[in-house]
């Protein structure tokens, strides 16, 4: 039996070569299974070093310095034109979210590579370091001049509300009709559930929203929304 194996063995061994010295196609199995972990690996090391070339303006995707201004010369736009046309009296808002548009957390988010860690990142909040964004606050201070009410929803905390006002007033944000934050109750909802819910405060309160920024789409998203929606660049972090 054993010397049977061995023959069977040897000649397929021996058909292979032959198929090989002829030129003749072999076939390669491959099964179904996860993405190799060492390829994901190569990938994310790939994708942070084009965000960090990406936000220092250089490579080939652009410039986030760049891309912001323009977004935000939009927000302002619309919020001229939406002021201009709306007659004396209308109470107006502005909404803004906080967090990678109106004040920017690049050097908490490189320093950690874009990995998003619980404990770190509420030290960096209580920190109240970072610094605004300027094509934000650009449209914060044309609202000021128009006598256009802002309101700041966030996913913030409750907790961390002392921070986040310290942190927005040093940056030139140094009022506001209203900064919305998650209560414990609201914790885990939806980011666009909640901003929306939000909104709607603003909105039960006489208030037209005229502009909404933010840079995730969950910031954008729901009823009500603004006269203008305005997204700003960010391809560091995704919250649906």
């Amino acid at each position: 039996m054993i010397s049977d194996w061995c023959r069977v063995r040897t000649l397929v061994f021996s058909l292979g070569l032959l198929a090989a010295a002829v030129g003749q196609a072999q076939t390669v199995v491959v099964p179904k299974e996860l993405p190799n972990l060492g390829k994901l690996q190569a990938e994310v090391g790939k994708l942070q070093a084009e965000l960090k070339d990406y936000h220092d303006c250089r490579g080939i995707h652009g410039c986030y310095a760049t891309d912001l201004d323009r977004e935000a010369a939009t927000a302002t736009a619309a919020l001229d034109r939406i002021a201009r046309a709306w007659r004396p009296g209308t109470k107006l808002a502005l909404v803004l979210d906080i967090d990678e548009t109106s004040l920017s957390n690049y050097s908490e988010m490189a320093q950690a590579d874009f990995a998003y860690n619980a404990a770190v990142w509420d030290r960096w909040v209580e920190t109240a370091g970072a610094p605004a964004i300027p094509g934000t606050l650009r449209l914060y201070r044309e609202a000021e001049r128009l006598g256009v009410a802002v309101f700041f929803i966030t996913g913030r905390p409750e907790t961390q509300r002392a921070a986040t006002e310290k942190n927005l007033r040093s940056q030139g944000y140094t009022q506001w009709a209203g900064l919305a934050m998650r209560n414990a109750a609201q914790a885990q909802a939806p980011t666009a559930a909640f901003k929306s819910g939000e909104r709607g405060k603003i909105v039960a309160a006489g208030y037209r929203i005229a502009v909404n920024v933010g840079d995730q789409m969950s910031d954008l998203n729901g009823s009500p929304g603004a006269e203008v929606s305005v997204k700003l660049a960010d391809p560091f972090y995704y919250i649906p």
